[in-house]
């Protein structure tokens, strides 16, 4: 670690309603699988909207060591594939980032083989790689676990194969890998049960733009025709639907005015339900979203995380610092991981009163939190504690922030050109 005068930290003031406009950039969760998927082409790759994150760099990082040309311009990258010639992901770049599991289907795919470090990443649960795994075998991967790593091979690095698979629980990373092998297998594969995440459409457009053959995309069942090879061509990424829920709920906390652009409002809904239901206004347009104020407090809520289209676990945390302001007692329920209430601790350093029943948060609202020295346990809980700092009274220094470059693309600059003040020293 850096000695204690190097270590960054954010300082939020709580300070008023925000107010403007802010634009939305890529989504993390689409930009990590579309970048793990250049490896299937052929041909380079442009991708455009990317937003300027670590765990953009951390996986751009991964595709060069194994071989391949990456150019960055601004916002548009381009991916040169053809020169990759390793097949291992090594242990120092993949424990940076759970993501990068997502480059074992493209790679054992594309060379019959690949050996990936298992990952670490996130504290916030298991979430096991058996999917990933199971699915894999299911194409005709063999699969062997030793020292660290996955080694995953095809019979005389021949192409995977056609098969009708099943998960058992919804993954969205593991249906991005499984995808990614499926598209140059031989014959048909037949994905059950798959995750309808918004990031997981967005892949599917990206790969049939080179060429896969899939069918029944936002749905839960993908069939997929096995193509001999996809070409290279140019993809521009999703808005991040969590970015855009964060500002939303920063406006909604902060009896702000704000629009948020360049965002695809269906993908908000159940965001935006759970903003209504705290009583606040929401006005939606075509390619944008307002939110207002039309009371002077907000209401408790009740929420559950779900698979998309259901509440995401992503936002959850940013709900969580949005109800301990608010008038009564909320409930939140989370389905998705075990272990991602760490955030509840944070908020209790700054007045909020939280208490946690196995999978589910009884949050009472307070009228004023205060300022405090507080820790990002992860990427989501950071979003939650500056949204707090924004309405606490005085000062909030938050410290173990590079979760927060992990997901937010200009966190800082966003929120400082819609009125807050935060900054880092």
């Amino acid at each position: 670690m850096h000695s204690n005068g190097h270590v960054p930290k954010l300082i939020i003031e709580g300070n008023g309603p925000l107010s403007g406009e802010v634009v939305a950039s890529g989504a993390k969760n689409a930009v990590l699988p579309i970048l793990a998927a250049t490896i299937l082409a052929s041909e380079p790759v442009t991708l455009h909207n990317v937003p300027k994150l670590q765990d953009v760099i951390v996986l751009t990082d991964l595709l060069k060591d194994l071989g391949a040309k990456v150019e960055i311009n601004g916002n548009t990258v381009v991916i040169d594939p053809r020169s990759i010639t390793k097949i291992r992901a090594s242990h120092n770049l993949v424990k940076l980032m759970r993501a990068s599991i997502l480059v074992l289907g493209p790679l054992v795919s594309k060379f019959g083989e690949a050996e990936v470090s298992l990952p670490g990443g996130c504290a916030i649960g298991s979430r096991p790689v058996d999917q990933h795994l199971k699915g894999l075998e299911a194409l005709g991967a063999n699969i062997e676990l030793k020292n660290g790593y996955v080694f995953a091979s095809t019979p005389n690095h021949a192409k995977l194969t056609g098969n009708h698979f099943t998960f058992d629980m919804i993954t969205v990373t593991g249906a991005e890998n499984i995808i990614m092998a499926a598209v140059l297998a031989d014959g048909r594969t037949v994905l059950d049960n798959c995750a309808q995440e918004p990031e997981v459409v967005d892949l599917c457009e990206m790969l049939i733009t080179l060429g896969a053959q899939i069918e029944g995309v936002g749905t839960s069942r993908l069939v997929i025709d096995g193509v001999m090879q996809l070409t290279g061509g140019e993809h521009t990424i999703m808005p991040d639907r969590i970015e855009v829920g964060t500002y939303l709920v920063a406006g909604a906390m902060t009896f702000g005015d704000i629009i948020v652009n360049d965002c695809t409002p269906i993908h908000q809904e159940a965001t935006i339900e759970a903003l209504l239901q705290t009583g606040c206004g929401v006005e939606v347009m075509e390619r944008a979203i307002r939110v207002f104020p039309k009371a002077s407090k907000l209401k408790a809520i009740d929420i559950k995380t779900q698979p998309y289209p259901k509440f995401a676990t992503d936002m959850q945390a940013q709900f969580m610092a949005l109800a301990t302001i608010a008038d009564g007692k909320s409930t939140i329920i989370e389905t998705i991981f075990e272990n991602r209430f760490m955030h509840a601790n944070e908020l209790s350093r700054m007045g909020a009163n939280i208490r946690i029943e196995d999978h589910m948060a009884i949050v009472t609202g307070v009228d004023r939190l205060s300022g405090a020295e507080v820790s990002a346990t992860d990427l989501r809980a950071s979003a939650a504690l500056i949204l707090a700092g924004l309405v606490a009274d005085g000062t909030t220094t938050m410290d173990q922030i590079y979760h927060l470059d992990r997901g937010y693309d200009g966190i800082e600059r966003k929120l400082t050109g819609l009125g807050a003040k935060i900054r880092r020293i």
